[in-house]
């Protein structure tokens, strides 16, 4: 991030509660787009900031919770320059791999930096997605852990993903594809908006033995048309959250909410939120999904660096921790450590 938006993290400090609680973060990014690339270079997400490697990434953990594991999730980074386009994709799985591999020497630290790795392959190529999964794994030294292949679409507010196809999880060549994920042991994250969750609930239903891990607590819009009907949203992405809850090989992450997509505005504030304030307005939609999914299916997540531009990584599992403290031992230890090393196979 930029100086000025650090100084803005650092008007709202915490020290953080219960320090010695294991987490696995199962949802972060890591990028690096030189200045001199042009903004159209460079995905929108990845603007700002334009470095986050292993060192960034230790800067936020280091906060004080005890982060033990981590997941590394696919966007678009260190792509291959040349060879089958295809197979480019690979090129960010080799690239976390050498990151993953500066964290295990322990020089940095006792967090296992993507512990797991979950990159991007096109699944629209059908019988074609094989030999770029097979590629992906070899590359990644027994880390790679699945594909995300984003399907967020909303034609109202110009929402799309990078296929820019509108039912992308109902067509036939995506659907193709997804099908050799189980050949290899690999589980699929899903990112859409909260108005696509029947889709996935009828690709779930279609492939039941197949991992499925919702991002992002399903995506509820608060922006565009949408800003002014968030209790609307609201009753619609529960909806679509309790349907979905019904396929058993669905879990779901918890965060995701300081992107500007999601409509809170905390990074339009004059100071960013405390603790508290995050796990008042976190708590309808974070219960809704524990109550229909349960602990053993649910996992906090950071989303990190892309919901920095909202709160600092220690008040974000700070608000979790206060959110949480309901909850018995053994359910806290799901939702923050043992769902997401289980779901991922990280033992």
């Amino acid at each position: 991030m930029t100086m000025q938006h650090q100084d803005w993290l650092e008007l709202t400090k915490e020290t953080a509660l219960e320090p010695a609680m294991p987490i696995c973060d199962p949802h972060h990014h890591l990028w690096d787009y030189p200045d001199k690339l042009p903004e159209a270079g460079v995905p929108v997400f990845a603007r700002e900031p334009r470095h986050y490697l292993l060192n960034e990434l230790l800067g936020d953990i280091g906060g004080g919770h005890n982060i033990v594991k981590t997941v590394f999730l696919e966007c678009n980074s260190m792509y291959r320059k040349s060879g089958l386009e295809a197979m480019r994709w690979v090129g960010e799985t080799e690239f976390v791999q050498g990151i993953a591999a500066q964290s295990a020497s322990g020089l940095y630290g006792d967090t296992e930096v993507a512990a797991g790795i979950v990159g991007f392959v096109d699944l629209t190529l059908g019988d074609g997605a094989a030999p770029i999964l097979e590629a992906h794994v070899e590359a990644s030294r027994n880390r790679f852990r699945g594909i995300r292949h984003i399907s967020t679409w909303d034609e109202p507010n110009n929402i799309t993903s990078r296929s820019r196809l509108p039912h992308l999880l109902s067509d036939a060549q995506f659907r193709e594809g997804f099908s050799r994920l189980r050949g290899y042991g690999l589980s699929f994250d899903a990112w859409l908006c909260h108005t696509q969750l029947g889709e996935l609930t009828d690709l779930a239903k279609a492939f039941p033995d197949t991992p499925i891990i919702l991002n992002h607590i399903g995506g509820p819009l608060g922006i565009g048309t949408y800003a002014a009907k968030r209790g609307e949203v609201f009753q619609d992405w529960k909806k679509g959250i309790a349907g979905l809850s019904a396929c058993q090989n669905v879990a779901i992450k918890l965060g995701g909410m300081g992107m500007p997509i999601m409509g809170f505005g905390w990074h339009e504030r004059p100071r960013p939120p405390t603790s508290p304030e995050l796990a008042e307005s976190m708590a309808p939609y974070l219960t809704w999904c524990i109550e229909k999914f349960g602990v053993g299916r649910c996992m906090f997540e950071s989303n990190f660096p892309v919901d920095k531009r909202s709160y600092s990584y220690t008040v974000l599992w700070n608000a979790f921790k206060r959110f949480s403290r309901g909850f018995s031992a053994g359910e806290r230890a799901a939702l923050f450590h043992d769902t997401a090393v289980r779901v991922y196979r990280l033992a």
